[in-house]
């Protein structure tokens, strides 16, 4: 959800802005083939950070299941009074 948030502040760097002093008008103007390729590019940032993510769960998953546990069990039934 925060890179929703982030979106359109990056998409403002397609923006430009010109002031006309002679007619004291200001314009805006949307380069859309940078607005296009920022939102390619944290698309494409996203899913590797998401792919990231899905990594380490992975390997932390792996290191649990490959967990030895040593288990020592008394055997001397002569101790054992009810």
């Amino acid at each position: 959800m925060r890179i929703m948030i982030v979106v359109p502040i990056l998409l403002l760097g397609a923006c430009n802005v010109a002031k006309d002093g002679a007619n004291n008008t200001d314009s805006v103007t949307v380069n859309e083939d940078l607005a296009a390729n920022t939102a390619a590019n944290v698309s494409n940032d996203v899913q590797n950070i998401a792919a990231d993510v899905g990594n380490t769960v992975e390997n932390a998953g792996n290191k649990v299941e490959n967990t030895d546990f040593q288990v020592k069990v008394d055997t001397n039934t002569q101790d054992n009074k009810h």
